[in-house]
């Protein structure tokens, strides 16, 4: 075993080409992702957890069924436009929310180092997912921010070896986060912006 970020793959290791962003490493990386609500200790966060894992489901499923033309997600959600039902469309888009949600926590956590994680991901609920919940599920979200562990024993467990080696020192894993994070936040901006561009999430 190894501490967290070594045991995951970096989203800053997902090719990206002309043809966009590569499929399979990108669901390898937000599965990983989903992982860290695990570090948060919260059974207040599982229904964050649920959802991420619902709508990674719905995108590798469009890929085994349509491998070709799923290389990319570009070419996924392209492949997808004419068919009645666009599962992987709604699904990465959901997927996409609920990631720049995690990535915004986290970095609003790495710029703020005096600041605790239920008030850095409070500010980044506020800024992504909100918009588009209702009362009864802003509701959770409250109490899973309110249930957020203290930002010292967040850290301790990003840096520690459940092997029992020695904890990753702090620049390192701050070097790492901050570079997980950048990489994150490259794929949902080039994605979002092409959403946004073809109008794919119209309708969903």
């Amino acid at each position: 075993m190894a501490p967290f970020l070594e045991s995951v793959k970096s989203f800053a290791d997902v090719p990206i080409t002309d043809a966009g962003v590569d499929t399979l490493a990108f669901l390898e990386a937000a599965e990983g992702l989903v992982r860290i609500f695990d570090l948060l200790g919260s059974t207040a966060f599982a229904v964050v957890q649920s959802d991420l894992r619902g709508n990674i489901e719905k995108v590798r499923a469009r890929y085994n069924a349509a491998p070709t033309q799923s290389a990319t997600l570009e070419q996924l959600v392209e492949n997808e436009k004419g068919e009645k039902k666009r599962t992987a469309t709604e699904g990465l888009m959901w997927l996409l929310r609920g990631l720049s949600f995690t990535c915004k926590g986290l970095q609003n956590a790495q710029n703020n180092r005096t600041e605790e994680l239920s008030t850095a991901f409070t500010k980044s609920y506020e800024v992504t997912l909100k918009k588009f919940h209702n009362f009864v599920v802003k509701g959770v979200f409250s109490v899973a921010m309110k249930a957020c562990p203290y930002r010292a024993d967040f850290y301790k467990k990003l840096a520690a070896d459940p092997a029992g080696g020695p904890p990753v020192p702090d620049d390192k894993l701050n070097d790492e986060l901050n570079k997980w994070l950048a990489g994150l936040e490259n794929i949902l901006t080039r994605v979002e912006a092409f959403y946004e561009k073809g109008g794919y999430g119209k309708g969903l």
